[in-house]
């Protein structure tokens, strides 16, 4: 025979973990005490440490993080620390789509040409690269030049499931020498610097900039640029 029918029924919890308790009444209002058990879905975010230099030295030294450098293959080999390893968030961007040379032939007249910079473009097998050599417990310290990188790519392992990850704030500009065994031509602190402005400083900096602007007008403009050339007498 089947059990009296039920109207409604109260439940009643204080958490979303373990079992909450709760009540059905049936239709002469007898109370039939129950339970119901709630299978947990919380999920526990890791957050990334920043440190500075010195601090970074004992993570490394003292709680055996390892040393993830995710610079350019430029400056990765103008100076990196000894024994860390190299995969970089950005690579060289050789694409020959038209937009892509248009903005590499820009870029490297300005920023290549004054400053060292490569036209890169994101690295598409950044997190699979470092999945293949890590596992997600191991302890990570990850550099850069100046502290925008490593914090990107903290944020992409984090997401990937890496649950120990550390940047040095500010990156290596902040590093003073001797702080890491280093391998390279320069100290950490000076990868980031190459081109014409480590020839002669401030005076290539403003003339590589008056440079850089008549080169757009001449590229934007020819035909301004063509009367004014005009307008110059003849030797």
């Amino acid at each position: 025979m089947a059990g009296p029918p039920f109207y409604a029924s109260c439940l009643s919890s204080s958490s979303n973990l373990g079992t909450s308790c709760f009540v059905l009444k049936t239709h002469n209002a007898r109370a039939v005490p129950g339970t119901l058990r709630l299978r947990s879905s919380l999920t526990i975010k890791a957050e990334v440490k920043f440190v500075n230099a010195e601090e970074a030295k004992d993570l490394v030294k003292v709680d055996g993080y390892t040393v993830l450098d995710v610079r350019d293959k430029t400056q990765f080999e103008r100076a990196h620390i000894k024994s860390c390893y190299h995969v970089p968030l950005f690579v060289e961007n050789q694409d020959n789509d038209p937009g892509t040379i248009i903005k590499r032939t820009l870029h490297n007249n300005f920023s290549g040409l004054f400053f060292g910079l490569p036209f890169t473009k994101p690295n598409p097998n950044f997190v699979q690269s470092v999945k293949s050599q890590f596992s997600p417990e191991t302890k990570l310290l990850l550099v850069c030049q100046e502290g925008l990188r490593s914090t990107a790519a903290a944020n992409k392992l984090e997401q990937a499931g890496f649950s120990n990850v550390a940047c040095i704030t500010s990156g290596l500009q902040t590093v003073k020498p001797g702080t890491f065994d280093s391998v390279g031509s320069k100290e950490l602190q000076d990868a980031g610097k190459a081109g014409l402005v480590t020839i002669q400083g401030k005076i290539s900096t403003v003339l590589g900039t008056i440079l850089v602007c008549a080169y757009l007008f001449i590229t934007f403009f020819p035909d301004q640029a063509e009367k004014i050339f005009q307008m110059v007498p003849a030797g």
